[in-house]
C-alpha cells in the first residue's frame, strides 16, 4: 500500500491492486495554494462540507463519494461521527473520521477533528496502524491535543497534515509545533511512502511527508 500526501487534508492511498482512495480533496484558494488536483481515484472520502476538503468534482475516474461509513471494491469504510470544534459543533459543524483497511493495513483518517476523542470514539476507531491527523490548531486539534490523541490511538504510523506552510496561509501553526520534543521523527524528502503487513515500525513513528501538489 502506498500514500501520498496531495497537500492539506488530502491524500491518495493506492493498494497493491491498484485501487485509489483519495481523501478530502481541496479548492484551491488564496490562502490554499497547494497545486490542483487533478488524479483520478475509484473512492473519494469527505470529512465534511468545507471547499478545502469537499471538492469531490476534481478528482477525475467517476469515483464513488463516500461521507459515511460504507463499502466499496471490497474496501469497508467505517465513518464515525464527530465534531469540527470543541463545542459539539456549535462553532464550525460536524467531522466525520473514516477508518478502512488497505492490504491488511488499518488507515484512520480523522478529517478536521476539533476535539479529544472520548473513550467511546476510540473503540469505535479500534486498531489503527496509519493515522493521518490534523496538528495546526485553530480550525482543528492543535498540536498539543495532537499528541493526546496519537497517544490515546497509538498507531504505528502518525503522519501529519494540515497545517501551515509555504502552500497554506490559515493562520494555523507549521508542524514543527508538532513535532518538538519528539524523538522518532522522520521527515522524508517524497510525498509518498510505502507501507507492508509485517514491515511497520514496533513502536509509534512520525513521518513527514512533502505535498505532492
Amino acid at each position: 500500500m502506498k500514500v501520498k500526501w496531495l497537500g492539506h487534508a488530502s491524500f491518495m492511498i493506492t493498494s497493491d491492486t491498484g485501487t485509489k482512495i483519495i481523501t478530502d480533496p481541496y479548492e484551491v484558494l488564496d490562502n490554499l495554494k497547494y497545486g490542483a488536483i487533478k488524479e483520478a481515484a475509484d473512492i473519494v472520502t469527505v470529512s465534511h462540507e468545507h471547499s478545502d476538503h469537499n471538492n469531490t468534482g476534481a478528482v477525475r475516474g467517476n469515483p464513488e463519494i463516500l461521507r459515511g461509513t460504507a463499502e466499496v471494491k471490497g474496501i469497508k469504510f467505517k465513518g464515525i461521527p464527530t465534531y469540527h470544534d470543541e463545542a459539539g459543533g456549535s462553532k464550525r459543524g460536524n467531522n466525520t473520521i473514516f477508518c478502512f483497511e488497505v492490504d491488511g493495513i488499518r488507515v484512520c483518517h480523522l478529517g478536521d477533528l476539533g476535539h479529544q476523542l472520548k473513550d467511546k470514539e476510540i473503540t469505535e476507531l479500534g486498531k489503527v496502524d496509519i493515522l493521518l491527523t490534523p496538528v495546526g490548531g485553530f480550525y482543528t486539534i492543535d498540536a498539543k491535543v495532537a499528541t493526546e490523541v496519537g497517544n490515546q490511538v497509538a498507531p504505528k504510523v502518525i503522519i501529519p497534515m494540515h497545517y501551515k506552510n509555504d502552500k497554506c496561509s490559515f493562520p494555523i501553526t507549521g508542524v514543527d509545533e508538532f513535532l518538538r520534543g519528539k524523538k522518532e521523527v522522520s521527515q522524508l524528502d517524497t510525498s509518498e511512502v510505502e507501507f507492508r503487513v509485517g514491515e511497520l515500525p514496533v513502536s509509534t513513528q512520525i513521518i513527514v511527508l512533502k505535498p505532492a501538489l
